[in-house]
């Protein structure tokens, strides 16, 4: 039978209501986000190289110029010489020693961390006498400078962690009128109970016996690579220098567009400043040092031949992914940015592998083999971290197969 005139008339208003005090939810959700994130003036463009964090001289921007990071690297092994003197070593040959990089891929860094893990297993894992990362491999990096005592951290923070505890998301406005689609206050809150004042301590006793720690970001204004000195930033006693080390970090793992980029507050010129950094796989997967830094020129000049290793963990597989990409905007930008990733990666690889033949470092190269199946449903896919984080575990243990050199190469003339 149907509803009396009225009562139709009263469900219409009702509609209308609902649609009126949903639209007016909207409109205040919208107007929340027109509210853009302010900055200071980003660094003018003649001042970039001029600017200074609150730790001077803690970084370096390798595609300007070398001479910065060389004169650290002469600073580096006076400071050896020093600790090896103190320690009974004095008129000895240089040790060998032993260099780590550790590659950007998300939750592709359970592979360098169960590697590492298993390393030490295994019994032959060195003290490195130079780390460097990016990305996921700059959270990895500070762990797996202070050695073994701190597998516990990596196995937890690549076997335990989910998508909740890296980023929330935001509403679908923010893609419009925010800075990222999620927020990484929980990657912030993760680094906050592991990078305190005790570990910086830590790592600045170890940057007093000659190591390095350096990790890479990119600075999203000057559109460069810039490799931060974290060493010396733990080795500073100013109290902005533990916030700075732990913002680099997540700095340096900040996709653009995902995550929200990291500002950093410098001084340029007596006048206050804000750069924009994000994910160091902007510029570079992996690094070592900048190549205009002749190792081996520098060898010679000091003096200080001797046997050096070099260890680079891809994380990331190196052989073509299939997929079928759906005739999408999204879905094939997202694919083409994935496929630019994986070709620079690469290139990183060539280029670290002609610089180590250069200058007379023995090139071990680990990345994520063909065989490893596991489905990858969704990024921070705990069950899908936890097998891989397991396979470079065994594949440590076992004995890791280190490639001597990139993909695209051959075994080198004789």
């Amino acid at each position: 039978m149907p509803a009396p005139a009225a009562d139709r008339r009263d469900g219409r208003l009702g509609v209308a209501r609902l649609g009126a005090r949903l639209f007016g939810a909207l409109l205040v959700m919208a107007a929340a986000a027109c509210a853009t994130p302010e900055r200071l003036p980003a660094v003018p463009v003649g001042l970039t190289a001029q600017a200074q964090t609150v730790v001077p001289n803690a970084r370096y921007f390798p595609t300007r110029d070398d001479a910065a990071f060389k004169q650290e690297a002469l600073q580096s092994f006076e400071r050896e010489k020093a600790w090896l003197a103190q320690s009974g070593q004095a008129g000895k040959p240089l040790p060998p020693v032993a260099f780590l990089a550790v590659s950007g891929g998300g939750d592709d860094g359970a592979f360098g961390a169960g590697l590492l893990v298993g390393w030490t297993e295994r019994g032959d894992r060195p003290e490195f006498k130079g780390v460097t990362g990016v990305s996921t491999g700059a959270l990895i990096a500070p762990f797996a400078f202070l050695g073994p005592k701190y597998d516990h951290v990596l196995k937890e923070t690549y076997t335990d962690v989910s998508q909740k505890d890296i980023f929330t998301k935001r509403f679908f406005t923010a893609a419009l009128f925010s800075d990222a689609m999620a927020s990484t206050a929980p990657m912030h809150k993760l680094i906050d109970r592991y990078v305190n004042r005790a570990l910086l301590d830590e790592i600045a006793a170890e940057y007093a016996k000659g190591r390095l720690l350096m990790i890479g970001t990119t600075d999203l204004d000057s559109r460069e690579p810039v490799v931060w000195n974290m060493t010396a930033i733990a080795a500073s006693k100013d109290p902005g220098a533990l916030k700075l080390f732990q913002r680099i970090m997540v700095a340096s793992a900040s996709i653009p567009g995902a995550f929200p980029p990291v500002m950093i507050d410098v001084t340029a010129d007596g006048k206050r400043y804000q750069e924009m950094h994000v994910d160091g796989g902007a510029t570079r997967q992996v690094f070592l040092y900048p190549p205009a830094f002749n190792l081996g020129q520098f060898s010679k000049e000091e003096r200080a031949a001797r046997t050096r290793n070099l260890y680079i963990i891809r994380n990331a597989r190196l052989d073509p992914e299939w997929a079928s990409v759906d005739r999408r905007t999204l879905s094939i930008a997202d694919r083409a940015v994935s496929s630019l990733i994986a070709t620079q990666g690469i290139g990183d690889l060539d280029r670290i592998y002609l610089t180590a033949r250069r200058d007379g470092l023995d090139y071990n190269l680990a990345y994520i083999p063909r065989q490893f199946d596991v489905p990858h449903v969704k990024q921070f896919d705990t069950h899908y971290m936890r097998a891989l984080f397991d396979y470079g575990h065994a594949m440590a243990v076992a004995g890791f197969p280190w490639a001597k050199y990139p993909p695209d190469y051959g075994p080198p003339p004789g």
